[in-house]
């Protein structure tokens, strides 16, 4: 992992009656990824979006597509999202009991690899998958719905993870100017933000207020 940040919005937080052209603005204002997050109403309560929504928006934008499956037994579902455009595909260690299988199907569709852990879930259970993902994702709310505030306390789950691995750290949850600097100093990269960027007048200056606020720089 290097010194720079990536900033990727979360388009959960997006006005989904123009999503291309808030997929367009925040690739304007400097944004490197774009984050999808995915629901199913069972693993998490709500129900979002699916494969046809990533694959309109492969359709309109080079950067990264980080696809973040908050899906019950996710691997039923990678080819399509792979097929769609997707260029990371998270998964949650709780949806499943084998993700070792999960890993290598996604490796197999020519994929980055991501794990996420809740709040609530020890960072030990993912210890022996570390070698095996090119990220991890560390949820600092409760997956389920936007708008949340940060959980505090995840930031020692950062700084025990950056001792252990060498890939890309995302946070995802609450991430705003304050909390940017925290979770960046405990060995965080990748800052997902929601309505801390969405949900602002000027995307451009939002995204350059988290990254600046980080204390580190663009790719």
């Amino acid at each position: 992992m290097g010194t720079n940040i990536i900033v990727a919005p979360s388009i959960l937080s997006a006005d989904f009656n123009v999503l291309g052209e808030e997929v367009k603005a925040i690739a304007s204002g400097g944004a490197d990824w774009v984050h999808v997050d995915v629901m199913d109403g069972v693993f998490v309560p709500n129900i979002t979006m699916g494969p046809l929504v990533v694959r309109s928006i492969r359709a309109i934008t080079d950067l990264v597509l980080d696809v973040h499956l908050m899906i019950d037994n996710p691997i039923r579902h990678i080819d399509q999202f792979a097929d769609a455009g997707s260029d990371i595909i998270t998964f949650h260690v709780e949806a499943c009991k084998t993700p070792l299988e999960i890993i290598k199907k996604i490796r197999s569709k020519g994929k980055k690899v991501g794990v996420s852990i809740k709040p609530d879930t020890d960072v030990k259970i993912i210890y022996d998958i570390l070698d095996k993902v090119d990220m991890v994702l560390v949820m600092t709310v409760e997956p389920g719905f936007g708008g949340q505030s940060f959980m505090g306390d995840m930031v020692a789950k950062i700084r025990n993870l950056k001792e252990r691995f060498n890939g890309d750290i995302e946070v995802d949850g609450g991430i705003n100017k304050t909390t940017a600097k925290e979770v960046v100093s405990a060995g965080a990269n990748v800052l997902v933000a929601g309505t801390a960027v969405f949900g602002q007048e000027d995307y451009a200056e939002a995204i350059r207020g988290i990254r600046e606020a980080s204390g580190l720089s663009s790719l």
